[in-house]
């Protein structure tokens, strides 16, 4: 066995000039670069290619071996990535969430990355959530303002501490109902009031997927509702990950060997129970470093975010982390 960098993508777009300029996304010229600094100092491999190195007959891999990986399934990957892998020649593995190809509905996280990307100072957003905060204290027994904001929102790897903690109230401090609500009510206020139209123009749909599949990619279950799967019920994670698998036949996805993405990477020691009597191969966590495969469980590999590589010269770096992760 043998270290294995695997690389975690999201959205991939050229910024400049674009309606969202200041989504944290992966500019497109910084993406080919890194494809050329991977193609000079790794070998590509296949996802079929690490189901092989982890299962019983421990397939090698090649000499400085790298996996890409692409979540959430955007109209990005289709759009910008897909003719990049195509050229080279490589596989990209890609899990799209179920919901937001069949129900076309915009995930809270991506709702949250919009507002963000279109609000100057995130204090505005942080004001708008304490004044929410106070009209619904006594229902939902909310802690204080000033209390929450000093336990959630100290710097996160990527963003200012108003932003964290705009991005952990609304994912997962505040009551899931409530923060549901504050979520939408600023997605309609300054992104969109047609949720279906933007979820079309963010996400692919079941024919760029089968595309995808077509032109030799890779594509794994990234859950059905892109929950926390590790703040469910067992019952809830069964159904989860059940339903999740149902999509993925329906696109023709093969129910041997398939491969699991933690949304947000969150798993369970019960959610890990659970994919192993499905028959799931690998599964692939947030956790940043160079996966060892001598060393890890083939159900919690790490990866590397797309910052976490070299990029072409002349452009910021953005982060394309989709989640704060949990301090």
């Amino acid at each position: 066995m043998q270290n294995l960098t695997i690389v975690m993508y999201h959205y991939v777009r050229p910024l400049a000039g674009s309606r969202y300029p200041e989504l944290k996304a992966l500019e497109l010229d910084n993406f080919r670069g890194q494809l050329a600094h991977i193609e000079r100092n790794y070998t590509v491999i296949d996802m079929e290619q690490l189901i092989a190195a982890v299962g019983p007959e421990a397939v090698p891999l090649p000499e400085n071996p790298l996996l890409l990986t692409f979540d959430d399934g955007y109209m990005d990957h289709i759009d910008h990535v897909l003719p990049l892998l195509n050229a080279r020649g490589w596989q990209g593995s890609f899990f799209p969430p179920a919901c937001s190809v069949i129900d076309r509905r915009v995930l809270d996280v991506n709702k949250l990355h919009f507002v963000l990307a279109s609000v100057a100072d995130p204090e505005t957003l942080v004001r708008y959530v304490f004044s929410a905060m106070d009209e619904a204290r006594e229902d939902h027994g909310l802690e204080r303002n000033e209390a929450m904001f000093a336990r959630i929102a100290h710097d996160s790897r990527y963003d200012d501490p108003a932003t964290t903690f705009v991005k952990r109230a609304l994912q997962r401090e505040l009551p899931e109902a409530f923060r549901k609500s504050l979520v939408d009510s600023l997605f309609s206020r300054y992104v969109s009031s047609d949720e279906q139209d933007f979820a079309a123009e963010l996400y692919m749909g079941e024919r760029e997927l089968t595309h995808l599949l077509d032109a030799g990619m890779f594509i794994g279950s990234h859950g059905c509702q892109h929950y926390w799967l590790n703040s469910l019920e067992r019952d809830a994670q069964i159904q989860e990950i059940d339903n999740s698998l149902a999509f993925l036949e329906r696109l023709g996805v093969p129910r041997k060997d398939w491969v699991m993405c933690y949304p947000y990477g969150g798993y369970d020691e019960s959610l890990l129970g659970i994919l192993r009597s499905r028959g799931c191969a690998v599964g692939l966590t947030t956790e940043v470093k160079v996966a060892n495969l001598a060393d890890c469980d083939p159900l919690t590999l790490p990866r590397l975010d797309t910052n976490d590589l070299p990029m072409s010269a002349g452009t910021p770096r953005r982060q394309s982390h989709i989640a704060t992760p949990e301090p």
